[in-house]
């Protein structure tokens, strides 16, 4: 659909009540099409994807609305074409300091407020759902394995697939953000102010914890992942050893997305690597 039209439907609709005094396409959607509206002050941003995309985070905007951190929806096209959300001031310029109280803020903002969902629906992503969540995390495994592949040692990728083999299946399911890394997250003067852009997963909010701990390559600790983890509500294991097994996991799901988009980080993660393994195998031991 052209913005023009999607402009005059808006109109229609009572979304917006004139003529934008500006518009612009935005930058940064890898796959969607994003458009920011100026009305007289008032922003507000249409996406434009796959409807089942379209869809699922629609659903995941509306089941939390009550986020502070996350954009309102305003409409949705009947036909899932396209969707509109209220634009979050700030800058994704995320800058390498402070990562204990920005994964704090995520934990008590947004992961807090996770909602389960029935057991019924199934796993993984919400527009391409598998039968549980350890399918989902092998799949996940093999599609960063086939881009990892020579750069890590044959024993490092069988004790990655060693350790998703003992994910429980009974894991309990809620509607998660699915990519909520530093690159999805709004700041003002440093502050967490927004999480945007959800690629809606059901699953274990622990995922989200570690894909935001993971996505950005500094201050890759174990007091920084213990502090924020602290904060959750919603825990499954108190033991530290299933807390790192699954942030070794999410590493290497990183390492895959690291090469792929952000080959300049690469050394920075590989360091951060070693030393979880390391972390990993000495409490197996």
């Amino acid at each position: 659909m052209c913005i023009e039209k999607i402009i005059i439907d808006l109109i229609h609709n009572n979304i917006i009540h004139s003529e934008p005094t500006e518009w612009e396409q935005l930058n940064g959607g890898t796959v969607s099409k994003l458009y920011l509206l100026n009305i007289d002050g008032s922003k507000y941003v249409i996406k434009l994807n796959d409807q089942r995309v379209i869809e699922s985070e629609a659903i995941f905007l509306d089941r939390y609305k009550e986020v502070c951190y996350l954009p309102k929806l305003l409409f949705v096209e009947p036909s899932y074409n396209y969707l509109v959300y209220s634009y979050v001031n700030g800058s994704t310029n995320y800058i390498e300091k402070n990562k204990k109280e920005i994964l704090k803020d995520v934990v008590k903002g947004l992961l807090n407020n996770y909602k389960s969902v029935s057991n019924n629906i199934g796993w993984g992503w919400a527009d391409q759902i598998t039968d549980s969540w350890q399918n989902f995390l092998i799949n996940e495994v093999v599609e960063a394995n086939k881009i990892i592949d020579g750069r890590l040692d044959r024993e490092d990728h069988n004790f990655i697939s060693n350790l998703v083999k003992k994910i429980p299946k009974d894991t309990k399911p809620y509607l998660i953000h699915g990519d909520c890394g530093v690159h999805n997250f709004i700041f003002n003067d440093g502050q967490l102010s927004g999480v945007i852009d959800p690629a809606p997963v059901i699953g274990d909010p622990l995922y989200d914890l570690i894909y935001a701990f993971c996505s950005s390559p500094d201050d890759l600790t174990k007091e920084t992942i213990d502090y924020a983890v602290s904060h959750l509500m919603i825990k499954r294991e108190k033991e530290k050893l299933f807390l790192y097994e699954n942030v070794i996991i999410g590493l290497y799901l990183r390492l895959g997305k690291c090469i792929k988009h952000h080959p300049n980080d690469y050394e920075e993660y590989m360091k951060a690597w070693y030393s979880w393994m390391n972390i990993t195998k000495r409490l197996i031991i």
